[in-house]
């Protein structure tokens, strides 16, 4: 039984099922309280706290996990990155109180006390950015700390920043940036269960950013609609039966892209142009 561990709540525990969802590994459970869940043959999913899956990786209590890269590095394991998924972007910065009127963390004076649920990175990336700092550890609610007197900033992962706005906080640097990615203790190798898993989110990762594109398309105007659609490997090209002077042409296009192609297409007088989503994409 291969098992995956999982953050066992929260949103990035939402999005994550949804992703196996859509790989076409759906969790099978039993009730919003199950610490554990099958998936796919031979596999289950163990929930557990998201600071916790390196650690159960590490030491093979499970073949893979997902968690936050931010988290990895805390725990200072060795785990080789297999995908990055994409999900719980977020950033892991020094900020300090808004009226202390520092713009960099080269402003703060004298030894600086930091509190953070990060100690070991915070430490890190101080000591090699030349700054002397005693590191006051905590549990969470790290906003309040400069406010109270137990420390001069924060050391704080932040998704829009909106947080220490609110609790009148200034960002200084950003350390690190993190998103949600699949680890394992080695690389998938020969590992049939791990490469066809890293496969299977794969395809739905690449997917999300991409449209398929259909249109039919003058055939004297081939060559102009080839520069706008260049898909993966080039258009495909099909014959539209009583066509006449129409050929059908596909693609897949960033969705990002799909108002100018569709744009650009009717100037080149395309017609039944049809943009749908794409469930899987392997290159």
């Amino acid at each position: 039984m291969h098992r995956l561990a999982l953050p066992n709540k929260g949103r990035l525990h939402d999005d994550l099922c949804t992703l196996l969802d859509d790989a076409g590994l759906p969790l099978h459970k039993h009730g919003e309280r199950a610490l554990r869940a099958p998936f796919g043959p031979d596999a289950e999913a163990i929930f557990v706290r998201a600071q916790d899956v390196p650690e159960l990786v590490a030491d093979g209590v499970a073949d893979a996990g997902i968690t936050g890269a931010d988290l990895v590095a805390e725990a200072g394991r060795p785990l080789c990155e297999l995908l990055d998924l994409r999900l719980g972007a977020c950033r892991l910065v020094v900020a300090c109180r808004d009226d202390l009127g520092a713009r960099s963390p080269a402003d703060l004076r004298g030894r600086t006390r930091v509190a953070t649920t990060f100690p070991h990175s915070a430490a890190a990336w101080f000591a090699a950015a030349g700054l002397d700092v005693d590191i006051v550890p905590l549990s969470g609610a790290c906003e309040i700390a400069p406010h109270l007197g137990l420390a001069d900033v924060v050391v704080d992962l932040v998704a829009t920043g909106s947080t220490l706005r609110t609790n009148g906080l200034r960002e200084l640097a950003t350390i690190a940036s993190s998103t949600a990615r699949l680890y394992a203790r080695e690389p998938a190798g020969d590992d049939g269960w791990l490469a066809e898993l890293t496969l299977a989110l794969d395809s739905v990762v690449r997917a999300r950013d991409q449209r398929y594109l259909m249109a039919n398309v003058p055939k004297d105007r081939i060559a102009h609609v080839c520069e706008r659609l260049p898909g993966l490997n080039g258009p495909t090209l099909g014959e539209v039966v009583g066509g006449g002077r129409f050929v059908a042409m596909h693609a897949v296009v960033a969705a990002t892209a799909v108002p100018s192609t569709i744009a650009a297409l009717r100037e080149l007088g395309c017609q039944g142009i049809l943009v749908t989503r794409i469930e899987r994409l392997l290159p």
